[in-house]
């Protein structure tokens, strides 16, 4: 499979990145900065600058063409405010929408975040971005392509365990980003999670055996 990662530099997608390409796959890493190319390239990843704010429909279609999956881990990152919420992870995310409709890319998963709610009240930065999150989630889900909405509790930095929690509804609770990416590398060869939205956090069963029984 050859897969396109928005938000490519960023640490989910550098711990998803190996992990494809340990077993066969192809990574194509989008970037915003061209200077984090040898980042990409030190995990096996095929960096190509494109940024999801700037880039037109069809610059973004092109910079995946050929892919038979996208995944959306990007987003404007902690310290950002509400503005980037609503043109990154709101609008970047649906400019890759838009571009794997225009690509012929089937397969689309977002990392998405729990809590997140097109109708989440509040004026606060963090309540932007759980709207931003889910009206990008409502609109990947409206659309024609092969969704699977992956939405973790709080992440972290610690080492991946392999062992988690996935469901409509599990609560409040952490999740380490290299378990997230063990999620994300699944959950594309998984047929039974299109057209799923699940939560997820740190559990005490396997990825394999979490999502089989979704």
């Amino acid at each position: 499979m050859r897969v396109a990662i928005a938000g490519g530099h960023g640490k989910i997608a550098l711990a998803l990145t190996p992990r494809l390409v340990g077993r066969g796959d192809e990574v194509v890493s989008l970037i915003r900065d061209p200077d984090h190319g040898a980042d990409v390239r030190a995990v096996g990843g095929e960096p190509v600058a494109c940024d999801l704010e700037s880039a037109s429909e069809d610059q973004v279609a092109e910079a995946i063409a050929g892919c038979q999956a996208v995944v959306f881990a990007a987003g404007a990152g902690a310290g950002s405010g509400a503005e980037r919420k609503e043109t990154m992870d709101y609008a970047g995310a649906v400019r890759l929408i838009a571009a794997a409709q225009a690509a012929g890319v089937p397969r689309y998963v977002m990392v998405s975040s729990m809590a997140a709610d097109p109708e989440h009240r509040g004026d606060e930065i963090f309540d932007v971005y759980l709207r931003a999150k889910g009206r990008a989630d409502a609109e990947l889900a409206a659309s024609s392509l092969d969704y699977t909405i992956v939405r973790p509790g709080r992440l972290t930095d610690e080492p991946g365990t392999g062992l988690v929690k996935i469901g409509a509804d599990v609560g409040r609770a952490e999740v380490s980003r290299e378990d997230v990416a063990h999620v994300l590398a699944a959950v594309l060869v998984a047929p039974t999670t299109v057209g799923q939205t699940f939560e997820l956090v740190s559990g005490e069963t396997t990825v394999d055996e979490a999502i089989a029984g979704l």
